[in-house]
């Protein structure tokens, strides 16, 4: 077999594999998406049906008027929102200092830094919740947000520095010849250069912040602070008459709950490429 023809199988593996893959993660997604529609007997039918026989639109209509999903979606988007403004407003200028700065026990900075992004939330969701509770601040979304932006921070923050690392000092130096303090430097010169990093930063921070379950499930006990991610879990409860089957509307809860995330991510990946075809265009 030629060289040519065996890199031809080779890549052929390789794009079955990534499909094979694609499939298995999207094919959940797919079986939520068909049990929203479903209505109850096709739920439970021997053997499984991959499609609804009717589109039922009905269970969309009961979740949207007989739950509280559009309030909780209201309470994800603000805290996801705030979460991510504030944690790029302290891990850019931080990520900046770390790539351009020589200091001592620099090296140990950068160890704490990731030292702290391997503690799991559910290890600190009790003393936090003691703490919020002792200082009167519990069901807030001040001390929700500061967690969250915690919590986000180290891996953003070492996420830019690499980001950063990849950009040529020689900008710096061009503008500090030129007159400009470091603050204007990152503000007018590496802030544009690094908006696609910015772009796929904000992408990590809004997703996974959306999906965060146990800090706001230990810190709120009131439904209507619920983000959606705890909303869903408390669907079932809310419901009308805790005795029917509710497993579609369930579905159609969190199809209404995954919907704002994937806009949000075709827009930003949208955003990136754009930006991305820019600088090579101008470089």
């Amino acid at each position: 077999m030629s060289r040519v023809w065996k890199e031809r199988w080779i890549n052929f593996g390789l794009y079955i594999s990534y499909v094979l893959i694609t499939l298995f993660f999207m094919f959940p997604i797919f079986w939520i998406i068909s049990m929203s529609f479903k209505t109850v007997p096709e739920l439970f039918a021997i053997p499984p049906k991959l499609l609804p026989s009717k589109f039922m639109t009905l269970n969309y209509s009961f979740v949207l008027e007989n739950t509280d999903i559009l309030q909780s979606l209201k309470n994800s988007a603000q805290i996801v929102i705030l979460t991510c403004i504030f944690t790029l407003l302290i891990a850019i200028p931080a990520a900046y200092g770390l790539s351009r700065f020589k200091f001592r026990l620099k090296q140990a900075s950068l160890m704490s830094i990731l030292v702290c992004q391997m503690i799991s939330p559910v290890v600190i969701g009790v003393p936090l919740y003691r703490l919020f509770v002792q200082l009167g601040l519990f069901n807030n979304y001040v001390c929700l947000i500061a967690v969250y932006v915690a919590v986000e921070l180290p891996f953003i923050t070492w996420f830019l520095k690499g980001y950063l690392d990849a950009i040529p000092e020689d900008l710096d130096e061009a503008a500090i010849v030129d007159g400009c303090t470091k603050l204007q430097i990152l503000s007018k010169i590496i802030f544009p250069v690094i908006i696609p990093g910015i772009a796929s930063a904000s992408i990590l921070v809004l997703v996974q912040s959306w999906s965060q379950f146990v800090i706001p499930l230990i810190l709120l006990d009131k439904s209507e602070l619920f983000p959606v991610s705890v909303a869903l879990v408390h669907l079932m409860a809310t419901t009308e008459g805790s005795s029917t089957i509710t497993i579609h509307f369930l579905a159609a809860a969190s199809v209404l709950a995954i919907i704002p995330v994937m806009v949000v991510f075709i827009v930003l990946q949208r955003f990136i490429v754009g930006a991305l075809t820019a600088g090579a265009v101008k470089g």
